[in-house]
């Protein structure tokens, strides 16, 4: 008896955490978050290569959000990318992306293929190791900064 009920608990638990889990349950359980226009427009900017109007964008979103990583991770990204990029810059706000979200995956490639503009591999792979530790089954970012990685070795040689 005392077995079954040690059977039963055990269900009933991983019922219950299946059912926390599943986001289709529950009232408006399939709306998707609200879609940021400032991202949208930056996203849109940044397929056409056209770092000036998203560094335009993401400074007047950082003058009323100063808070948001996502937004200086991609000020950075448009920085890094644009015409003669400061990398104090650049690093000034991967920085705070990451002070902002230590678990920002984004800011953790990105940081490092600047730190692979710099030549400097060492940092790179200290972001391609914490990257390694939040991607348990891996994701695009640490694969990319695998790939960046790779390359600047092959051309070291």
């Amino acid at each position: 008896m005392k077995a079954v009920l040690r059977h039963a608990s055990i269900i009933a638990v991983f019922l219950s955490m299946a059912a926390l889990a599943d986001p289709g349950v529950g009232p408006g359980a399939h709306a998707e978050a609200p879609a940021d226009p400032v991202l949208e427009k930056v996203l849109a900017a940044n397929a056409q290569a056209d770092w000036r109007r998203s560094q335009e964008l993401l400074r007047e979103a950082l003058a009323r959000d100063p808070a948001n990583a996502d937004y200086h991770n991609l000020y950075a990204y448009a920085l890094r990318k644009g015409p003669n990029p400061s990398l104090d810059q650049v690093f000034k706000h991967y920085h705070e992306a990451l002070r902002i979200n230590p678990n920002h995956r984004g800011a953790h490639e990105y940081i490092g293929e600047a730190y692979l503009l710099q030549g400097n591999l060492a940092k790179a792979k200290e972001h391609l190791s914490a990257l390694d530790r939040m991607c348990f089954f891996g994701c695009e970012e640490y694969s990319m900064l695998k790939k960046a990685i790779a390359e600047s070795e092959a051309t070291r040689k």
